[in-house]
């Protein structure tokens, strides 16, 4: 018997032993998370507490956007800054941003002391959503600039165009900025100005954020855009430092001309034989592709090349003719302004010129005419070489990306706006 109780004594300090210990290692776990709630919580408020990386605790904060007709003095005198000290202040910020371009609608920050006398005490500018100017006015006046943290994220984006694509890009509320983005990497594939109703698109690109706001996008990550019911591919990839968009078969898709010297515009008469001139009231053939536009949009060189003629005529008004090898010669007519000389080298995008209706012309518009081996051809025809592939050396991480991308879009869903819109 007495062993037995022996026995079951033991026992009985064993398992209290037991429950002391997993009791003791609880505590312990549930003080330490209970510390680290309460580091995070100091952390978190320390965060808050830092504006443009100043601790704000021991000042009051005034935000507001500059008026129209407002100026630096209009707004720091109220704040006890002098005329004295302000015109000190300009002075001395030329050298990092002249107070002059201060603009109505801009943000800017006051850290003002809690006193009963309200003075500030730093006064900062954003000039834009990245950048900031800071002017601190506490003992002697010190500036610098500084730039808030740009969160980048990867999103997508799809529709089925039914008017345009900007509205396309609105409706799925992505900024129209994109369209611009998609037209230049397929200008040497697509004719933006033929986009029919139908056509669709996919994409990942980069939106950037700042507090959680978005303030643009940045780089067109991977696009498949569907044009008369072919599915044109671009995809972004930096080789050596040079970055540019490729197709899935690692060609470039910079072409050797641009598609039109204009960046948006809307094709008002096509390269034909036989046309009824609008001016002279007469059928004649009309070398050229017409572009309608408002006058003084800029105009652009399809390609590099030399300017071998930047004149006049009473048919072509003022215009540019632009040699770009043996080969090919491109001339802009109908200018208002022309931007280059007789003998000067462009680059593929250079702006040469200005629209306007100069010349016999009806309304402002530029006629493109485009030379293949010194004869006239509508470029709209032409099937142009593409430029420098992916490199041997990128080839397997270029094609390693690509078909990651392309799984991507391959399982996105494309997005009709206008049936969301009814439904």
């Amino acid at each position: 018997m007495k062993k037995k109780l022996r026995l079951a004594s033991q026992i009985l300090t064993v398992l209290l032993g037991v429950f002391v210990l997993l009791f003791v290692q609880r505590y312990n776990n549930q003080s330490s998370n209970e510390v680290n709630v309460v580091e995070e919580e100091v952390i978190e408020e320390e965060i808050k507490s830092l504006l443009f990386e100043i601790a704000i605790d021991s000042f009051e904060v005034i935000q507001a956007k500059i008026k129209k007709n407002e100026f630096l003095a209009n707004i720091l005198l109220p704040y006890g800054i002098n005329y004295v000290t302000i015109d000190a202040l300009a002075k001395k910020s030329a050298a990092i941003f002249d107070v002059r371009k201060m603009a109505a609608g801009k943000n800017y920050t006051i850290l003002a002391s809690k006193d009963s006398v309200v003075k500030a005490q730093y006064f900062i500018y954003q000039p834009n959503a990245v950048e900031y100017i800071v002017y601190d006015l506490r003992d002697s006046i010190v500036i610098y600039k500084g730039e808030k943290e740009v969160e980048i994220r990867e999103e997508e984006v799809s529709g089925i165009i039914n008017s345009s694509l900007y509205v396309t890009l609105q409706e799925a509320k992505v900024s129209p900025y994109l369209a611009v983005e998609l037209s230049e990497i397929f200008a040497w594939s697509i004719d933006f100005y033929r986009i029919q109703k139908g056509d669709w698109f996919k994409a990942v690109y980069e939106q950037k954020y700042i507090d959680g706001e978005r303030i643009g996008i940045g780089e067109v990550l991977a696009v498949e855009f569907n044009h008369f019911s072919k599915s044109f591919y671009g995809f972004y990839f930096d080789q050596d430092g040079k970055d540019d968009y490729f197709d899935e078969e690692a060609n470039s898709l910079r072409k050797a001309f641009l598609k039109s010297p204009l960046k948006f515009s809307r094709l008002s008469s096509r390269f034909t034989m036989r046309r009824f001139h609008p001016v002279q009231k007469r059928w004649k053939a009309h070398l050229g592709t017409d572009y309608a536009a408002p006058s003084g949009t800029p105009i652009m060189s399809t390609g590099d090349g030399v300017v071998t003629k930047a004149s006049y005529t009473k048919g072509n008004g003022k215009y540019v003719k632009i040699k770009h090898n043996s080969v090919y010669s491109t001339q802009y007519l109908h200018m208002s302004r022309r931007n280059v000389k007789t003998g000067q080298h462009v680059r593929q995008g250079d702006v040469i010129g200005y629209v306007g209706s100069t010349g016999l012309a009806t309304g402002p518009h530029v006629c493109y005419r485009f030379w293949k081996n010194g004869k006239q051809v509508d470029h709209l025809r032409q099937d142009f070489p593409s430029a420098e592939p992916i490199k041997k050396e990128f080839a397997a991480l270029y094609q390693k990306q690509m078909e990651q991308y392309k799984d991507r879009l391959k399982e996105m869903e494309i997005k009709d706006m206008l049936m969301a819109k009814v439904h």
